[in-house]
């Protein structure tokens, strides 16, 4: 089955748009079965056309036990070196915004309270040393006094700190043991067809309850919209890369200059220097001239 590829902006906002496909694939990540789901997307005003190299959502989800938690989701394909600063810009802004609270109605909680967050990172490139596809961060309440660990949960602890999942696109080819990996199958880069913008996936490899999202992703092919912007960001990004390229350039060539010119000063000092023993030995000989 031909898929448009998810790690276009264009076409992970399609596939995101159909709210059961969205709540199938939080649900797969996160392990909770979502009942409702609430997802914006948020984009940052630029020079360019399209935003590119990232997507941001936030999600209010309910799960089948009633909790409400708050999602964050960003895609980031190409890496750059303000990513770690911007996560964590986003990540300040979502526990501060007085729209991630939960509707209570309590007269005493005038805009709500504050939902647990669960951040979700999708990364177009590995890490530095772990290889692992999907990487969870899970908190864990530990008595410090006795080293057990605390089941019960707290609304203070909850809403301040965060469990998160990085899922490394990159490695996402090996071994899919789990349902998870088959599902995130669908990122897999190396199901490229000759247009990267199309991935060849096996149907029958995914379980029958997440065939809605591979579904979704065909027809995105037939959206001359979304197959348009996936072209753009192309351009776009050829055009970050061959920057990048530039700067690598333009670097070298300087370091190469500084190296000459380190090399030159270098050189006048050992003129100098030389210079200066010869005057010494010009003065010596001088004054044992006067001296005879």
């Amino acid at each position: 089955m031909l898929i448009a590829n998810p790690i276009y902006d264009a076409v992970f906002k399609y596939m995101m748009k159909d709210n059961k496909v969205a709540k199938l694939l939080l649900s797969a990540i996160i392990g909770k079965n979502i009942v409702n789901l609430d997802l914006r997307s948020t984009e940052v005003q630029t020079d360019k056309p399209i935003p590119v190299l990232r997507i941001d959502f936030v999600a209010k989800i309910k799960d089948d036990t009633g909790a409400e938690m708050l999602v964050i989701l960003e895609v980031q394909k190409a890496k750059l070196p303000t990513d770690i600063n911007r996560f964590r810009q986003y990540l300040g802004i979502q526990y501060s915004s007085v729209e991630n609270l939960s509707e209570v109605n309590e007269p005493t909680v005038k805009y709500g309270k504050p939902l647990p967050i669960i951040s979700i990172y999708f990364l177009g490139y590995p890490l530095d040393y772990i290889k692992a596809p999907v990487i969870k961060v899970a908190r864990q309440y530990t008595d410090v006094t006795t080293g057990k660990i605390i089941k019960e949960k707290e609304e203070f602890i909850e809403c301040l700190t965060h469990d998160s999942f990085i899922i490394q696109i990159r490695y996402l080819s090996q071994n899919r043991r789990t349902e998870l990996l088959r599902v995130l199958s669908i990122f897999d880069q190396s199901n490229l067809e000759k247009d990267h913008h199309i991935l060849n996936v096996a149907e029958e490899n995914f379980p029958e309850i997440y065939r809605p999202v591979i579904r979704r992703l065909q027809r995105a092919i037939s959206e001359k919209t979304v197959r348009d912007i996936m072209t753009l960001e192309d351009t776009e990004i050829a055009y970050y890369y061959q920057m990048q390229r530039d700067i690598a350039d333009k670097s070298k060539l300087i370091q190469e200059k500084n190296k000459t010119i380190e090399e030159k000063d270098k050189a006048l000092e050992e003129k100098d220097k030389t210079i200066d023993e010869k005057d010494n030995l010009i003065a010596k000989l001088q004054e044992q001239l006067r001296k005879k």
